[in-house]
């Protein structure tokens, strides 16, 4: 049983039961067919194998024959000196890793074919660097949660739709409401129930499909874009602000190179849109760029230079870290 990342509240338990033969067989066959997992691969293990992405692609490449490299601690260093000397054929990352790789620079990467990422959005400056860094069609990202997976995206797809975080996986079905909750139906081998706690799992499950409560659209395509999550919205002056859509945004300025919106509490406008920048660029810069791009109730009224971000082992912000300090 896995928990989940727990950014926004008590972490919850995802229990799926136990497999029938049948179940567990399709659970299996359901990842090999995505991630054509082979008895040649070498995958490479950047996060902690108690989380649920990490070690669904570990135990996919054993089951297959393959082989696992775990680093001991992720570092630039560490995944460059693992690279030279072992030439890993997979890894799954998130994108602070990536980050951390673009910054230090990285061997050749050629023995890649497979470079999954997920765990938290991709600002598209980063999305566009990891395409060209590692070869073609390697770079592929996934929408999922401890509770499920949702989408795969291959790298000419986001390519031609910088954004999108890809279509329904196989033998799933994606629905968005008017509100834009994001729904997934799943077949059986995926359903689950939060640990000792039936109002949770009812809240999450629709007939066959489930929610975790973030926001999205889909294209004509069948493409999801996010929104976000529900729990980080910002209700600024009676308005909804999504904070994945400022961040994408204040990406796009130079010397800006990682940033997290949020709210705190505001007399005036019951909730102050802020933003913390690790970067070289200013607080009035970042403003500036701001109010070039959204609207003027997106644009953080307040923004923090910091000297890094907090994140969960699994590469998520922590918006709730950040809102209780610099609340007041």
């Amino acid at each position: 049983m896995h928990y989940t990342s727990g950014t926004t509240g008590k972490p919850k338990g995802v229990w799926s039961g136990l497999l029938t033969d049948e179940q567990a067989a399709a659970l299996v066959a359901e990842e090999d067919d995505l991630w054509g997992f082979a008895a040649d691969d070498r995958h490479l293990v950047c996060s902690p194998l108690h989380h649920s992405a990490p070690i669904r692609f570990a135990a996919g490449t054993l089951l297959a024959g393959g082989e696992v490299i775990v680093l001991e601690k992720f570092t630039p260093a560490a995944f460059a000196e693992t690279v030279t000397a072992h030439a890993p054929t997979s890894a799954f990352v998130v994108p602070a890793h990536l980050q951390r790789l673009r910054e230090a620079g990285t061997p050749p990467l050629d023995s890649f074919r497979l470079l999954a990422h997920a765990g938290a959005p991709c600002p598209v400056p980063l999305k566009q660097w990891a395409v060209e860094a590692f070869p073609a069609g390697s770079v592929w990202e996934f929408y999922g949660s401890t509770e499920g997976q949702f989408t795969a995206c291959p790298a000419g797809e986001w390519v031609d739709r910088p954004g999108t975080v890809g279509r329904a996986r196989p033998g799933r079905t994606l629905s968005v409401d008017d509100d834009g909750t994001i729904w997934c139906a799943v077949p059986d081998h995926a359903r689950f129930s939060y640990w000792r706690d039936l109002e949770a799992t009812e809240r999450a499950w629709r007939g066959d499909a489930f929610t975790v409560g973030d926001l999205g659209r889909l294209d004509e395509d069948g493409y999801l874009y996010l929104d976000g999550r529900r729990d980080d919205l910002i209700i600024s002056g009676g308005v909804n602000v999504y904070p994945l859509e400022v961040e994408q945004a204040l990406h796009d300025l130079d010397g800006v190179d990682e940033v997290a919106v949020f709210g705190v509490p505001d007399e005036r406008w019951g909730q102050r849109v802020c933003a913390a920048v690790v970067g070289s660029a200013s607080p009035e810069e970042v403003q500036a760029h701001a109010r070039e791009r959204l609207a003027a109730y997106k644009c953080p009224k307040t923004v923090f230079a910091v000297d890094a971000l907090p994140h969960t082992a699994t590469g998520k912000i922590r918006r709730l870290d950040l809102a209780d300090r610099y609340a007041g």
